[in-house]
């Protein structure tokens, strides 16, 4: 491998014929083991039985070299359902190690439910990987429902699962809605959380909100707007999120489709940078649709849950201390940069990465890869401790 090392000054051999040793010497971590991350100054010594000089080089950065692929599928080791309330119970698995380090998977949404495919995202020979499915989504029980269904009763359900699940701290992975959860659990309970991973910064302000649902990504997709806008009367217009509470909310179940499909297409025809036709099928799936509009649609009329419009956000100081890093795709539709951007300015401690060719979808390439490379990282910085 060429390091694009300098030597200087130049350096002639002695003419006689002798035996030369040639040592290199660098820096090492705690295990005595040679490294090649971060800003070093590297020594060369050469010696031969006549002489020993010292060369050293310009100080030069040496990227750590991080994998960036997707894990190959694996099947849970084990799974369950906890209840968590008198109503609600929430499905559960786990995969990878069983004596790995813990990391917790906190969906998209809310109400988008987990899928097979996000445990690829960790080594499964060192992580301890915990997927479930909030309340109201995926497996939980019961389907849809928005009854006692709040950011705060889902830190509590993440708390009982984590203590159900004997876990003293574990690191905490979230994108989208889930990004937003992350934070919030994190902010909550910072004790308990060794790193985190965010994708798709969605804070759940009202200009975000507003973006997204009320005409601003529409001049981007218009082709995809125009049946998310014509399933609401012109006299409603004034506030989609509103019109469309009512109708997820209708006491009539075909009433309830009709706009949970509409809502769920929406978001997903602008998911990707590029159109994916599997993630727009899941707009025809009614019963995904249901709890994937209905739950999304209840947090966002109510703000998140949250006290002020930029909770997260003032509460970063509680979680600066913790190992992060911030994964945003630059033409993020759904999720816009501004709020990535934010974040980052807010907690500058955190890695930023911007993906230059990718929209919102944890599944584009550019992410997964940033991603992986991510939860390497944190990896590797829990094997030094």
């Amino acid at each position: 491998m060429n390091l694009g090392l300098t030597l200087l000054p130049h350096f002639t051999p002695p003419i006689k014929s002798q035996s030369h040793n040639l040592f290199f010497t660098f820096p090492h971590n705690n295990n005595n083991s040679p490294t090649l991350t971060g800003r070093r100054n590297l020594v060369f010594r050469v010696r031969s039985s006549c002489e020993s000089i010292q060369v050293k080089t310009k100080s030069m950065d040496l990227k750590e070299e991080l994998n960036k692929n997707l894990y190959e599928h694996i099947e849970p080791y084990a799974t369950g359902f906890l209840k968590v309330s008198d109503l609600h119970t929430i499905y559960w698995e786990q995969s990878g190690n069983p004596s790995g380090h813990p990391v917790v998977f906190l969906h998209g949404g809310p109400g988008g439910g987990t899928s097979p495919s996000n445990r690829r995202f960790f080594d499964p020979e060192f992580y301890r990987i915990i997927l479930f499915d909030q309340r109201g989504a995926g497996k939980s029980t019961p389907h849809a429902s928005l009854e006692d269904n709040t950011t705060w009763d889902l830190i509590k359900d993440i708390e009982k699962l984590r203590e159900h699940l004997e876990i003293t701290e574990w690191q905490v992975f979230g994108g989208s809605w889930g990004s937003t959860l992350a934070l919030a659990y994190s902010q909550s309970h910072p004790d308990k959380v060794t790193g985190i991973v965010l994708r798709g910064i969605f804070l759940l302000r009202k200009k975000e909100i507003d973006w997204f649902y009320e005409g601003g990504a529409a001049a981007i997709y218009p082709d995809a707007w125009e049946p998310f806008r014509d399933l609401i009367p012109e006299n409603e217009r004034e506030c989609f999120v509103k019109a469309y509470h009512k109708r997820l909310n209708s006491d009539n179940l075909e009433t309830q489709y009709a706009a949970a499909r509409a809502w769920t297409k929406w978001e997903m025809m602008t998911a990707h940078l590029l159109p994916n036709e599997e993630t727009i099928k899941r707009g025809d799936n009614d019963a995904f649709s249901l709890a994937f509009a209905r739950i999304e649609n209840h947090y966002f009329v109510n703000r998140g849950f949250f006290s002020t419009d930029t909770y997260l956000l003032d509460n970063i100081e509680k979680i600066k201390h913790i190992n992060a890093v911030i994964v945003q795709g630059r033409y993020d539709c759904c999720c816009p940069m501004m709020s990535a951007w934010d974040l980052h300015k807010a907690w500058p401690e955190a890695d930023f990465k911007v993906v230059a060719d990718a929209g919102h979808s944890a599944n584009e390439p550019g992410i997964a890869a940033e991603l992986v490379a991510a939860n390497e990282k944190l990896k590797n910085i829990r094997r030094t401790k």
